[in-house]
């Protein structure tokens, strides 16, 4: 039975029978804590008059099934989660009376009720297709309609659509109906519905094509915390950008942003009704990288206002193209229009690094996967999808030009307003605007998987200047792809700086067009050796690279000494790169990032660069002397923390990596002191986020137990609090502790974000004795863990619950084993074939490290 899955060809047939005219949703919410009413009136029409096709509807009690007035049994015509319509006329009214059920999940309609406060609060989420969770719908993208809601509530709650909030009608015993006005056409998963006691901020946008009213909500717990002035500040620099750029006018009248907790996603672009993260409402310090997030969060939402929404893709197919997009426009408006102007280096240090990973898993697939039904849509909406989809709409725009690129766009919105399209349609309004052939750079970008890798190669003279230079491009076996890349080379000198310091500056910087395995760069041929030779400089390639042996010794003796922050990120990413793939010792890369760390300018390599050391020292190090360089590790932060300007990010992102560093009886001793307050460091506050940092540490050095972990939740009744104190407690390095972290992430019942929480702590390097026995755990699971928690719970438990701590030659072979035998579903093979990659990854270095070791 097809059930839930709808294939691509399913979609295209019942396309080309309907049109869709109109959807009116009376949803009320008064009728219990499990469920509630969900009646659907559906108007469309048919081009084969006589025919059959399927409405969507998944957990539902249907009672009463209706088409054009002939009375269908909900007990012969609902199954499988389908309602069989037969006999259509050319225009037909299909009217479900239905019980739909709330989700703890994210998907669907969620219910949440407030620990702090007992108030309540719902919100929807419906990509990718679960919109039929709450009402009956054609549930595929290109069946665009006209929806009216009208929703029943308690009378004192706010209530929130994609069309702007009418006044309520009270409907006795403390209830209230909101009739909403009719939508613009658009797709059913990007409909919404926001509901509860939600806090509600107003203010309007003046703009380039009038006036557009703007609304911020929260929880009541969180309006302290809700930096209103900031997110509207931020929501009308993007729309001034994006209207300017676009040319068109924002297309859904108003624009309300509602943080909502327990998301299982960071945002979701519905039609005027974007719900985020509550979590981007911070209740402690958080580093500029955090607020450099959320503004990239927000502006990739309202780019999809335009693109994805306004013109929306006809199947999932062209979901890699959505997504891209919108992550490649949400950085070009923070680097040009937000206080972030230094966007593009912060995406180099951190979400870049997303893509590479993911497109060097067995996993990998073309960008523009083939979504043949929506079990591949799930699979693959992935970090390909995002990161490295933009990253090479990025070097799109470099091999086009930006004024060709945004004119392509423009006409595109205009050829393609409230419909569908393709990618085919954006590459030939491309063309036009830009007059260059695409098809070609379409077929090597998106229609093939893998990463290639560059490198310098290069003869010199006497003198120490170049008489051949070349870059020569590599690609991996399995994916054996060489494509042409726009690149910019750089050639830094060492020059006198300030009060005797000495500084690297670039000499000499061209661009080139690499194709094939090498590439001569005849330009360079006569040009004296500079001290750090950068490829890919200003980062308009998609493509690892590598440094020549006296470039990395420059980088290694001192990489802060480069001046221009995104030139640093890509040397900070080439000796990662260099790390992951085996050919520099971890234990040299840890040492990096120690010299040169504190002196980093860039939030978020501040913040994500010692997240990579770390794992460098527990995961790629040689095992036998590990313990040496954890202490080195352990030492070098604490010096980092203690040296850090008071108050500054440095100091912050220090004492949260001590924290998860600190192991020594001394290293432990610090991170109590620190929380009771007999440490003080100058700038440092303990405030409530860091005060669980502190506890996580201690409870996974076996200093803090349940005891300490409960004293804390007294503290912090809040669902953060709970969350964390979860988190805490599967640290501890105790058969115990782990078995019952096991138990809960395991229990359906278990809410997503604090299952989410647990799953990234329960496996920690260092516990090998008490993780071993869940490798077992973690297979036996795999087969039926996405039926029992739905597909986006269960696949944070897959991908971060493999043990990949216990890296061992062992391990891999017994999980080979399991994937040679299993019939677990396809989703859960990958995350354990993606497991198995990274520990076959990790031993590798670990192997490179150990030479280095007994150098």
């Amino acid at each position: 039975m097809p059930g839930t899955n709808l294939t691509r060809d399913e979609a295209a047939t019942r396309a080309a029978l309907l049109d869709v005219t109109s959807y009116t949703v009376e949803l009320d919410l008064t009728t219990g804590e499990k469920t509630f009413g969900s009646t659907t009136t559906l108007e469309f029409s048919c081009r084969e008059p006589g025919a059959s096709t399927f409405a969507d509807l998944v957990d539902a009690t249907v009672h009463e099934i209706t088409l054009n007035g002939r009375s269908l049994d909900p007990a012969t015509a609902y199954a499988d989660s389908r309602i069989a319509l037969d006999g259509l006329e050319a225009d037909n009214v299909l009217v479900v009376r239905a019980d739909c059920t709330y989700s703890h999940t994210g998907e669907g309609l969620h219910r949440f009720v407030d620990p702090a406060d007992q108030r309540v609060y719902l919100y929807s989420q419906f990509e990718v297709p679960d919109a039929r969770r709450v009402f009956t719908t054609f549930e595929q993208p290109d069946l665009k309609s006209s929806f009216t809601f009208q929703v029943t509530a308690p009378e004192h709650w706010k209530v929130v659509s994609n069309s702007p909030t009418p006044q309520p009608e009270p409907a006795g015993n403390g209830t209230a109906v909101w009739r909403f006005e009719p939508t613009v056409r658009m797709s059913t998963y990007i409909t919404a519905i926001v509901a509860g006691e939600y806090h509600e901020v107003l203010d309007t946008y003046e703009g380039k094509f009038g006036t557009i009213p703007l609304g911020h909500y929260c929880r009541q717990s969180l309006v302290e915390h809700m930096d209103t002035e900031e997110l509207v500040r931020t929501t009308k620099q993007s729309f001034g950008f994006f209207e300017e750029k676009f040319d068109f006018p924002y297309p859904f009248g108003k624009y309300d942003q509602l943080y909502v907790p327990e998301y299982n996603m960071g945002a979701m672009e519905n039609a005027g009704c974007v719900t985020l993260r509550d979590e981007y409402l911070p209740r402690s310090r958080q580093p500029r990288s955090f607020y450099e997030f959320r503004t990239s969060v927000i502006t990739h939402e309202m780019a999809h206002m335009w693109f994805g929404n306004l013109v929306t893709m006809k199947w999932w197919d062209d979901l890699w193209l959505n997504e891209s997009f919108a992550e490649w426009a949400c950085y070009w408006c923070e680097a040009e229009a937000t206080d972030f102007t230094d966007a593009w280096t912060g995406f180099a240090n951190a979400r870049k690094q997303t893509g590479y990973r993911a497109d060097q898993l067995p996993s990998t697939h073309p960008i523009a996967a083939d979504n043949v039904d929506l079990h591949a849509v799930e699979v693959n909406f992935d970090m390909i999808t995002y990161a490295k989809g933009a990253s090479v709409l990025k070097q799109l725009v470099a091999w086009v030009g930006l004024e060709p690129f945004v004119a392509g766009l423009r006409q595109y919105f205009k050829d393609h307003a409230f419909g569908n399209a393709t990618f085919d349609d954006l590459l030939a309004a491309l063309e036009r605007s830009s007059g260059r052939e695409l098809q070609g750079w379409a077929r090597e970008w998106l229609q093939t998987a893998g990463v290639n890798t560059l490198r310098p190669s290069f003869e010199l003279d006497d003198e120490g200047r170049y008489t051949s230079f070349t870059v020569e491009q590599s690609a991996p076996a399995d994916y054996p792809t060489l494509r042409r890349h726009r690149l910019g080379i750089g050639l830094y000198d060492a020059e006198p700086g300030e009060a005797g310091t000495e500084r690297l500056v670039r000499r000499h910087y061209l661009e080139v067009d690499v194709e094939g395995a090498s590439t001569a760069v005849a330009e360079l041929v006569g040009e004296r050796q500079p001290a750090l030779l950068l490829l890919n400089d200003e980062d308009h390639a998609y493509a690892k690279i590598r440094l020549d042996e006296r470039s990395l010794d420059t980088a290694v003796t001192g990489l802060s000494r480069l001046d221009d922050s995104l030139a640093r990120a890509l040397v900070w990413g080439a000796t990662w790169d260099m790390t992951r793939d085996a050919e520099l010792p971890a234990r040299d890369f840890v040492r990096l990032v120690l010299a040169n760390i504190g002196t980093e300018t860039d939030s978020w390599g501040v913040t994500r660069i010692p997240v990579s050391a770390a794992m460098a020292v527990n995961l790629y190090s040689d095992p036998g002397s590990r313990a040496e360089l954890r202490a080195e590790w352990e030492a070098g932060l604490r010096e980092l923390l203690l040296a850090a300007e008071p108050a500054s990010d440095h100091q912050l992102t220090f004492a949260r990596a001590y924290a998860g560093a600190a192991r020594s009886e001394a290293g432990l001793a610090d991170l109590e002191a620190l929380l009771d307050g007999s440490l003080q460091v100058e700038g440092l506050v303990v405030d409530q986020d860091l005060r669980w940092t502190l506890i996580t540490g201690l409870a996974a050095g076996g200093r803090f137990g349940d005891a300490q972990i409960d004293a804390e939740l007294e503290r912090d009744r809040t669902i953060s609090g709970q969350e964390k104190a979860a988190a805490a407690r599967v640290a501890q390095p105790t058969a115990e502790a782990k078995a019952l972290g096991w138990e809960a992430i395991m229990d359906p019942a278990t809410p997503n974000e604090t299952s989410r929480e647990m799953v990234l702590s329960i496996f920690r390097a260092g516990q090998d004795e008490v993780v071993a026995p869940y490798l077992e755990k973690y297979l036996d699971a795999a087969g039926t863990l996405i039926d029992t928690l739905g597909f986006h719970k269960a696949s944070i438990v897959l991908e971060h619950g493999f043990p990949k701590a216990l890296a061992s030659p062992e391990l891999v072979d017994r999980v080979e084993q399991w994937l040679a035998a299993t019939d677990a579903p396809k989703a859960a093979q990958r995350y354990a074939r993606e497991g198995v990659a990274d520990v076959v990854r990790a031993l590798d270095a670990q192997a490179c490290d150990t030479r280095a070791a007994g150098a």
